[in-house]
């Protein structure tokens, strides 16, 4: 649960891209995607409890649409969960390139004199260097992401964030005028154009704002998972609704829908220095930039863990899942470090979002399919369940199951081709369809050391012959 309050950070990517296109409506639209990730994740709990054993949303789709004694080489359950587990791994993986983008742009913006040095794309390429090649040298030596960091996660980024949410209102520096009088663009119209763009919107805000599944999938953890599961989701699910809604009525209270899209990278220095002053506003985004960095820590570890198990279930090449002494992918996390610091390349952290939620709302939309499956197929009736959705909820799972895949999946794609062209687009789908021709390798070598292996298992019984006629003993 405490990995989950990391979360809300996940909205300031988001936070001056959304009012580009709904003005204030954004604040709508980030309640609302919250309570969307409660209807989500209340089916991905109980997967989580009647599958214990699976690795969260990827496994449970693996379980569930696995081939009973398949023909033929290729396993279409064990495709299908693995091309899950990929999209899941570009839905967070690529923190780690918006985020260093994002550091490079606060801290362009809070101190004057790196922006007469370098500009915006180099201060984001060096926080990339410097953030993840200190972050694969503290790895290496085995630091692991357990509860400590996720209290610390919490905490550093909880407090920042809630400071920001909060002070402007106290100091009476938000005008709900900069909010009733800018709802809805004036040239705003409920026609096809309009309605595929905001389902693009509801795609990009769910990469933030039903990011908390952690406090789902952990289920099986729990003490006692049919009492607690409730608990973590509604105290998660709490949290995010507040900040998610109070930290944009903030932002375009204190500065205005135009104000917001004049500074849509780092929206919250101007609302910092409007509240507390040039020396406050230096605290507290510093504070928000030690939290961006750990975020990306923890999306690090996710992401190079992620990859290390995949490869253990044969649903990557066998080399990337290599450890060292200590238990560290290293392998993954070079090959991470690297796809991501191409990914800064494109400069422009919204595009790598909008990439990067492609892949995770077909995750999302799968798993939901997985979650139908399982309360309707007889195999899986008799299962115990320690905590159970509400009745009729394969019928919610199944709507935004559809809501996912196909509708926000063509949104995203058509916002893309309007703001940031086709670029995005094209990166988010050739990632995603590189998994097919790694997976059949995958396959084709796992086959080929269960042969080895196989071949290894049969007794030599041609030498045992000689041995006996060789030897003169009765």
């Amino acid at each position: 649960m405490a990995i989950a309050l990391g979360v809300p950070l996940l909205i300031l990517p988001s936070l001056g891209y959304l009012p580009m296109y709904v003005s204030a409506a954004a604040i709508l639209v980030w309640g609302l995607s919250v309570l969307q990730g409660f209807l989500q994740n209340a089916a991905y709990a109980e997967m989580a409890t009647t599958f214990p054993k699976a690795s969260g949303l990827p496994g449970f789709a693996q379980l569930v649409f696995r081939s009973e004694n398949y023909k033929g080489k290729y396993d279409k359950g064990k495709l299908i969960g693995g091309f899950t587990a990929w999209s899941y791994w570009f839905g967070w993986n690529p923190i780690l390139a918006i985020f260093a983008i994002l550091v490079g742009g606060y801290l362009h913006g809070l101190f004057p004199v790196l922006g007469e040095t370098f500009s915006e794309y180099q201060l984001a390429l060096i926080a990339g260097v410097v953030i993840f090649g200190g972050l694969f040298v503290v790895n290496w030596f085995g630091l692991k992401d357990g509860a400590m960091l996720g209290y610390i996660l919490a905490a550093v980024s909880l407090i920042p964030l809630v400071i920001l949410a909060v002070a402007p209102f106290a100091t009476g520096h938000v005008e709900m005028a900069n909010i009733t009088g800018s709802w809805w663009p004036t040239d705003w119209a409920w026609d096809l154009h309009h309605i595929l763009m905001l389902f693009g919107i509801f795609g990009i805000a769910q990469w933030s704002a039903c990011a908390w599944e952690t406090a789902a999938i952990y289920g099986p953890e729990y003490k006692n998972p049919g009492k607690d599961v409730p608990k973590a989701l509604l105290a998660c699910g709490l949290i995010c609704l507040v900040l998610y809604v109070l930290l944009q009525t903030a932002v375009i209270g204190v500065l205005g829908v135009e104000g917001v899209q004049a500074e849509a990278v780092s929206p919250l220095i101007p609302v910092a220095q409007a509240t507390f002053g040039e020396a406050g506003s230096i605290i507290t985004i510093i504070m928000l930039v030690a939290a961006m960095i750990l975020i990306i820590q923890t999306a690090y570890l996710g992401s190079s863990r992620a990859m290390h198990s995949m490869s253990a279930e044969g649903n990557l090449p066998k080399f990337i899942g290599k450890t060292n002494r200590q238990g560290t992918p290293f392998v993954a996390m070079l090959i991470i470090g690297a796809f991501n610091l191409v990914l800064i390349s494109m400069g422009n952290a919204a595009a790598i979002l909008a990439a990067s939620a492609i892949g995770y709302t077909l995750a999302n939309g799968i798993s939901l399919f997985a979650y139908v499956k399982a309360s309707k197929h007889p195999a899986f009736a008799n299962l115990e369940r320690p905590f159970k959705a509400p009745k009729g909820w394969k019928h919610v799972a199944l709507t935004f199951g559809l809501f996912n895949v196909p509708l926000c999946v063509v949104g995203v794609v058509y916002l893309n081709s309007l703001e940031i062209g086709w670029t995005s687009t094209w990166v988010g789908f050739l990632v995603l369809a590189l998994y097919l021709p790694i997976w059949l390798y995958s396959q084709h070598e796992s086959r080929r050391a269960g042969s080895k292996a196989a071949v290894a298992d049969v007794p030599d019984y041609r030498a045992a012959d000689t041995e006996k006629v060789l030897d003169p003993t009765p």
